[in-house]
């Protein structure tokens, strides 16, 4: 889900709220949020998660390309750990009590696929085995199942 996408679900699910003041509301939760983070606050969202800035100490790294050994510089990385509420909801597919149904649509895929291919060892035994099509009603070269 992006934000725009956040926006509009709240805008429908709350439709006596204007959709700018919930752009505003939104902007303004997820700026809190960062600068927060960014001044090395531990957020915590009861029933959501927490958020907390780690600090990652400096070390050797690979350049995927060459090969060739980096210096990688000490930084701080924001990290989020998921509450017990959330991991519960996310591990039962649920969404919470009394919010609406999402809308699922799916897509059809960008290329097609070849149809699957039945394993060798799922050929049946029965029938004439000319040619590996055991089973499958082909005629023998000449003559009939």
């Amino acid at each position: 889900m992006t934000k725009r996408e956040l926006i509009e679900e709240v805008v429908h699910v709350r439709s006596d709220l204007p959709r700018r003041e919930v752009e505003a509301l939104v902007n303004g939760v997820f700026d809190t949020l960062a600068e927060a983070l960014a001044r090395g606050e531990r957020i915590e969202i009861r029933g959501f998660g927490s958020f907390i800035v780690k600090r990652r100490n400096a070390r050797e790294g690979l350049n995927p390309k060459t090969g060739q050994a980096v210096s990688v510089e000490a930084k701080r990385v924001a990290f989020f750990k998921a509450g017990k509420e959330l991991k519960l909801r996310v591990d039962s597919g649920s969404p919470a009590a009394g919010a609406p149904e999402p809308v699922v649509t799916v897509a059809p895929p960008l290329r097609s696929q070849p149809p699957a291919r039945k394993p060798a060892s799922a050929t049946v035994a029965t029938g004439s085995a000319i040619d590996g099509h055991a089973g499958y009603g082909i005629a023998a070269a000449g003559g009939e199942e």
